[in-house]
C-alpha cells in the first residue's frame, strides 16, 4: 500500500465518522418568490442554543455566520447575532432553481446551505435544507399555437387521435389538471388519458362521419388549465384535415421499450432498432419514423432516428450528469392518418468521466487566496467548509478526501460530503511561518479520478516566547579595591518572535546597586570599589523583557565573586589576653588558647603564631594557637608571666600584629580553715539568765591561708542546738542568743559548730565544740569543767541533755526537788543512786583504758618553709585523716529545716588489721598539755546505742565536703577513728593516737530536734580524745 492509498483510506475512514456533536440540521419550507426580509427561522431556538456557558455560568457571545461560497448570490441571510434567517432581494424561483424532470417528478425542490456558530469553543456547523414549495406562477402551456391532426374520412366513431400535450413548470395542483375542447361542432370531442407517470394526454374523439368530399378541414381551439389559485390556462388553434382512407395503420412490436447505453458511448452508435409492420401493401405499407411532438429538443440533438429503418443512433456525446433518462416517443406512419406510437426509454448509465468537485468555502475570510492565523488559536480551529462531490453515481460517485501531506491541519467529516478543515495542533510561528499544502477529493472510480484544491495558510507572530538567556546563571569573579565603570561582562538574551516582539531591553533586579547594566546592549560594569571582608559575594537577577503585548521576560542570576588581597592584617581578638592556671599544674599542660583572625581569604588569610619575649617558659602551637607550659607552676615563686605574641598571614606582602599574653597562676584549695576562737574544745561562756535575745553570747572566729574564695567561711551550728535557744552568724560566727533563758534552759549546752570554706573543687571543713553555760553565775567553774568533761562521752550527734546522767547544778536539783511534791522524794533516791552508779562504771572504764595507753602530740611550731614540706606529707594516709573526714549534706525541701549528715571513714588501711592494734609506723614525739582532757575515753565509751560505723574510705561524692582538723587538742576537736591530724594556725604539728579501742566503734543515726532548724546528723567516728577544759 503507497502513500497515496493510506490517504485514501484515511479519507475514507473519516468520513464514515460523522460528528454528531458539532453538525446538526434544520429543515424549513417556504415558498417561493418571497419578498425580501421574510422571516424563515430562528436557528438557537430551534436547536435550543443556550448562551450561557455552562462552566462559568457567563453569558456567551455567539456569532452566527453563513457559509458561502465567494461570487454566489445568497439567497437568504442569516443576523450574526441572533441567528435569524430572512430572504433576500434575490427571489428565490422554484422553476428555475429545481429546473429538471428529477424535481418536478418528486414534487420536491429544495436547496441546502451551512450555518457555522462560533467562537470555537462553542463552534458547530448547522445544515440547514430549505424546501421550495411552488406558488402558481406559470400557466400550461402547448408545444405549439397551432396544432395540425390529420384524420381518414373512413374514421370510424369514436376513434380515437392523440393532441400534443401542453406543459406547465408549476408541479402537483399548480400543473396541467384540465383540457377543454373550444367549438367542436359536435363532430368531435375531447378524451384525457392519465398515464403512469401521471401526465395528461388529450385525445380528439371522433363523434360523427367524416366525409372528406364535403369538408376537408375542421378548425377549432382547445383549452388548457392548471388547478392553481389563481387559475392560469392557455389555447391553441387545432386544425383538422380530413384525409384519404388508409385501411391498415403500422403497428409496432413493442409499445414500451427501455434500452441502456453508457454515456461515454461514440457518436454514431446504435441505441435500439425499432420494427413496426404494416398489413397494407404497396405505398399504403411503405413505413416512416419520426419523433413525437413531445420528444424534448435537446433529447432529438442527442439522438438520431433513421425515417426508413427506425434506428436510433447517437448523433453527439452523451453526458449522464447533465440528463440521466431520455424519454423518446416514435411515430411510424404509412401516409395515413393515424400513425403508431412507441415509447422508448433510453437510461444512460454511469462512466467515470467525472472528477470529484471541491468547494471549498472559508469561514476565516482570506486575504488574496490566503487565511491568515494566530499562533496562539487553540486547536481545532475551524478555518473552511469543505463540500466534495461527484457527478458520477454508486461507486464512480464515492468520494474520500484527505490532505495531501503532513501538516498541522486535518479534516473533520460533518456529514456524508462535508468536511471542516481545522488545525490539528498548536500552530507556532517560529517554527513554520507558512504553510501551502493540497486537499485532494478521490473517487471508487477504475481508474481513480482524482481534485485538488489548494490552500495557502499564514501564521501571525505573537509574543509567546519570552527572551532566554545564553546561561542561565552567570558566574563573574573581579578583584577588589577595583575602580569605578569597570566592565565585568556582557549579557546577552535572544527572542524567537520576531520584530518588535523580538526588541529586547534588560533590567537590573534588586541587590544590584554595585552595577550598572546598559538596557540596549546589555554591557555590566561595576559601579562602586568592591571590598571582599564587607561582601565577598553578589547574587542579584538581570531581567530581559520584550516589547510585545503583553510584554514578555525572562531572569538570570548573576554571581559575582569579588577576589581577595591582602589587604588586612592579622587581628587578634583580645589586645590583653589573661589566663589563669592552677599553682600545681603539671608541665607541658595547656594553658591557654591565643585566637586571631584576619579578614581576607586564601592565603591571605593563613596565619602563623609565635612567641616573641619569652624565656621558653612557654610553647606555642603556631597554627592552633595552643599555649602549653613548659615549667611547673610554683604561685609563691611567681604569681604571672606575661609575653608577647606575633601573628603574621602568607599575603604578599605579609603582614602582621602583635598582641600581649599574661598568664597567671592560681592558688588552690590546699588549706582548711584554721580556728582562733574559742581557743580550746573545753572552754566555756557564761549565758546569764538576763541576757536579752539578740545579745552575743560567743564568738567563733576561723582563718584560712587560702585565697579568694578558698579563703571565704561559713559558720553552722550542727548539732547541740535542739531548743534552738541559739543562733549563728554564717559569715561573722557571732553566736547570739535567740530568746530569753527560761529556768528549763539552765546548764551546759554544748554546739558542734562547723567552720567550712568555699573551695573549689571541694570545700574543707574544721569542727569546734562551744560549751554555753547558761545561769546567773559560775562560782563553781571545777564541776562545770567536770561537766564538760563528762560530756565527752556523749557522741557529737546527740544532745547532751539526751543522756541519763543530770549535768544540771545542785542548787537547780534543789530546788526542783523542793518543788515537786514529798512523793518524789523517793524518786530522787533512786535518781541518785543511779548516778553514783554511772559514776562508778564511768571510773572503771577509766581505768581499763589506763592500762591500754596511748600516745598524744602536742602542736610543736615551724617554720613556713616546714609546714610547705608537712603540707604534702600530709597526704599520706598513715600520717593525717585528710583523705577521710567527711560530713556528707543532703539539701530538704525547705530550706529552713535543712538536715545534714555527717561521716567521717576511716582509710581502708586503717582496717585491715584491729583498730586497736593498727601500727601507725614511725610517729611523732607524744606531748601532753597537763590538763587536756582524755577525749578518746569519751569516744571508747561503752555505750548502749551504737553512735559511729567504721567503713572503709570511699570517693568522696559532689556535695561531700572535707572535715580536716587545724586545731590542737586544746582549742579544736576533729572526729577520726584511731587518730587525728591536726594543725594549729601557727604550725603543722600532727597529732595522732597511737591505738583504737575496738569496742570504741558505734554508729548514731536518728534527728536532732530544733525549735528553728532539723537537723540529720551521721558520723562515723571510732578514736578517743583527750582534751584539757579551758574557760575562755
Amino acid at each position: 500500500m503507497d502513500l497515496r492509498d493510506f490517504y485514501l483510506l484515511a479519507a475514507l475512514i473519516a468520513c464514515l465518522r460523522l460528528d454528531s456533536a458539532i453538525a446538526q440540521e434544520l429543515i424549513y419550507t417556504i415558498r417561493e418568490e418571497l419578498p425580501e426580509n421574510v422571516p424563515i427561522g430562528n436557528i438557537p431556538k430551534d436547536l435550543n442554543i443556550s448562551h450561557i456557558n455552562a462552566a462559568t455560568g457567563t453569558s456567551a457571545s455567539l456569532v452566527y455566520r453563513l457559509v458561502s461560497k465567494a461570487g454566489d448570490a445568497p439567497l437568504v441571510k442569516v443576523s450574526s447575532s441572533t441567528g435569524e434567517i430572512f430572504t433576500t432581494s434575490n427571489r428565490i424561483d422554484r422553476e428555475k432553481l429545481c429546473a429538471g424532470a428529477s424535481y418536478a417528478e418528486e414534487n420536491e425542490c429544495f436547496f441546502e446551505l451551512e450555518v457555522v456558530i462560533l467562537p470555537n469553543d462553542f463552534f458547530r456547523l448547522i445544515k440547514i435544507k430549505i424546501i421550495v414549495k411552488d406558488t402558481n406562477d406559470n400557466a400550461p402551456m402547448f408545444p405549439s399555437p397551432v396544432i395540425n391532426i390529420s384524420i381518414p374520412e373512413n374514421t370510424l366513431i369514436n376513434s380515437r387521435f392523440p393532441i400534443p400535450s401542453a406543459t406547465d413548470p408549476d408541479t402537483g395542483f399548480n400543473g396541467v389538471q384540465h383540457y377543454e375542447l373550444l367549438n367542436g361542432q359536435s363532430v368531435f370531442g375531447l378524451d384525457i388519458v392519465e398515464t403512469p407517470e401521471g401526465e395528461k394526454w388529450p385525445q380528439l374523439i371522433v363523434q360523427q362521419n367524416l366525409d372528406r368530399e364535403q369538408k376537408d378541414t375542421y378548425v377549432m381551439k382547445i383549452k388548457v388549465e392548471d388547478g392553481g389559485t389563481p387559475q392560469k390556462s392557455s389555447t391553441a388553434i387545432l386544425q383538422v384535415t380530413v384525409s384519404d382512407v388508409n385501411d391498415n395503420r403500422p403497428v409496432f412490436k413493442e409499445g414500451q421499450v427501455e434500452v441502456h447505453i453508457p454515456e461515454n458511448a461514440p457518436v454514431g452508435t446504435s441505441v435500439i432498432q425499432l420494427h413496426a409492420t404494416d398489413a397494407d401493401i404497396g405505398s399504403n405499407a411503405e413505413i416512416r419514423y419520426m419523433f413525437g411532438a413531445q420528444v424534448a429538443p435537446a433529447t432529438k440533438r442527442l439522438f438520431a432516428l433513421n425515417n426508413t429503418t427506425g434506428l436510433i443512433t447517437v448523433q453527439r456525446s452523451l453526458d449522464r450528469e447533465e440528463t440521466a433518462i431520455h424519454k423518446v416517443t416514435v411515430l411510424a406512419s404509412d401516409g395515413s392518418s393515424t400513425p403508431a406510437r412507441a415509447t422508448v426509454t433510453i437510461n444512460v448509465t454511469d462512466v467515470n468521466d467525472n472528477p470529484p468537485n471541491i468547494d471549498l468555502r472559508y469561514i476565516i475570510s482570506p486575504i488574496n487566496g490566503t487565511v491568515y492565523l494566530s499562533e496562539k488559536d487553540p486547536v481545532n480551529t475551524k478555518i473552511a467548509l469543505i463540500t466534495v462531490s461527484d457527478k458520477d453515481t454508486d461507486v464512480n460517485g464515492k468520494v474520500i478526501c484527505f490532505i495531501e501531506r503532513e501538516v498541522p491541519f486535518h479534516l473533520k467529516a460533518v456529514y456524508d460530503n462535508q468536511y471542516l478543515l481545522e488545525t490539528s495542533s498548536l500552530l507556532d510561528y517560529e517554527g513554520t511561518k507558512e504553510f501551502s499544502f493540497k486537499i485532494v477529493a478521490s473517487d471508487s472510480g477504475k481508474p481513480s479520478l482524482n481534485q485538488t484544491a489548494l490552500v495557502r495558510v499564514k501564521l501571525e507572530d505573537e509574543n509567546d516566547n519570552p527572551p532566554i538567556f545564553n546561561q542561565p546563571v552567570i558566574e563573574l569573579s573581579v578583584s577588589e579595591n577595583n575602580r569605578r565603570g569597570l566592565y565585568l561582562t556582557t549579557i546577552s538574551a535572544t527572542d524567537e518572535d520576531s520584530g518588535k516582539n523580538a526588541d529586547i531591553v534588560y533590567q537590573l533586579g534588586p541587590n544590584a546597586s554595585f552595577f550598572d547594566l546598559d538596557r540596549k546592549t546589555g554591557v555590566l560594569t561595576a559601579s562602586r570599589v568592591f571590598n571582599r571582608e564587607e561582601q565577598e559575594r553578589f547574587i542579584f537577577t538581570v531581567t530581559a523583557r520584550d516589547n510585545g503585548t503583553p510584554p514578555l521576560q525572562s531572569q538570570a542570576a548573576v554571581i559575582v565573586t569579588v577576589l581577595d588581597e591582602n589587604d588586612n592584617s592579622p587581628k587578634f581578638t583580645h589586645n590583653h589576653f589573661q589566663f589563669f592556671v592552677s599553682e600545681n599544674l603539671p608541665k607541658y599542660s595547656t594553658v591557654g588558647v591565643i585566637t586571631v583572625t584576619d579578614e581576607d581569604a586564601g592565603e591571605n588569610k593563613a596565619v602563623t603564631l609565635s612567641i616573641l619575649n619569652d624565656n621558653e617558659n612557654f610553647v606555642l602551637d603556631p597554627y592552633s594557637g595552643v599555649i602549653k607550659s613548659n615549667v611547673s607552676f610554683d604561685r609563691e615563686q611567681q604569681s604571672s608571666y606575661t609575653f608577647d605574641v606575633k601573628a603574621t598571614d602568607g599575603g604578599q606582602p605579609p603582614r602582621s600584629s602583635t598582641a600581649k599574653v599574661t598568664i597567671n597562676v592560681m592558688d588552690v584549695n590546699d588549706n582548711s580553715p584554721v580556728v582562733i576562737s574559742p581557743p580550746s574544745n573545753t572552754s566555756f561562756k557564761l549565758v546569764p539568765l538576763s541576757a536579752i535575745p539578740g545579745s552575743v553570747v560567743a564568738e567563733v572566729f576561723a582563718v584560712d591561708i587560702d585565697t579568694g574564695m578558698n579563703a571565704e567561711l561559713k559558720y553552722t551550728i550542727v548539732s547541740g542546738n535542739n531548743k534552738g535557744l541559739f543562733r549563728i552568724d554564717p559569715v561573722t560566727g557571732n553566736i547570739t542568743l535567740e530568746e530569753k533563758p527560761a529556768p528549763t534552759d539552765v546548764g551546759l549546752h554544748r554546739l558542734v559548730v562547723n567552720i567550712s570554706d568555699l573551695g573549689y573543687p571541694k570545700a574543707l571543713h574544721t569542727l569546734v565544740l562551744v560549751f554555753l553555760y547558761v545561769n546567773d553565775t559560775a562560782g563553781n567553774a571545777s564541776y562545770i569543767y567536770d561537766l564538760i568533761r563528762r560530756t565527752m562521752e556523749t557522741p557529737l550527734d546527740r544532745n547532751i541533755g539526751d543522756s541519763s546522767q543530770p549535768y544540771q547544778n545542785e542548787d537547780y536539783l534543789t530546788i526542783m526537788i523542793a518543788i515537786v511534791a514529798g512523793a518524789m522524794v523517793v524518786i530522787v533516791v533512786i535518781f541518785v543512786t543511779v548516778l553514783v552508779r554511772c559514776r562508778h562504771a564511768s571510773r572503771f572504764k577509766a581505768a581499763q583504758r589506763s592500762k591500754q595507753g596511748a600516745e598524744w602530740m602536742s602542736p610543736n611550731q615551724e617554720n613556713k618553709q616546714n609546714k610547705k614540706k608537712k603540707r604534702k606529707k600530709r597526704k599520706s594516709p598513715k600520717s593525717s585523716l585528710l583523705n577521710f573526714v567527711t560530713i556528707e549534706e543532703s539539701k530538704p525541701d525547705d530550706a529552713v529545716h535543712e538536715p545534714i549528715n555527717g561521716t567521717i571513714s576511716l582509710p581502708a588501711e586503717l582496717e585491715e588489721q584491729s583498730i586497736g592494734r593498727f601500727d601507725w609506723g614511725p610517729a611523732p614525739p607524744t606531748t601532753f598539755k597537763p590538763n587536756s582532757p582524755d577525749l578518746a575515753k569519751h569516744y571508747k565509751s561503752a555505750s548502749p546505742q551504737p553512735a559511729f560505723h567504721l567503713k572503709p574510705d570511699t570517693p568522696v561524692s559532689v556535695k561531700k565536703h572535707h572535715v580536716i582538723q587545724e586545731l590542737p587538742l586544746d582549742n579544736t576537736f576533729v572526729g577520726g577513728c584511731d587518730t587525728l591530724s591536726k594543725r594549729s594556725s601557727t604550725s603543722s604539728d600532727h597529732f595522732s593516737a597511737s591505738e583504737c579501742s575496738s569496742q570504741g566503734g558505734f554508729k548514731t543515726k536518728g534527728p536532732l530536734h530544733t525549735r528553728q532548724v532539723n537537723e540529720h546528723l551521721y558520723w562515723s567516728i571510732s578514736t578517743a580524745y583527750k582534751c584539757p577544759v579551758n574557760q575562755y
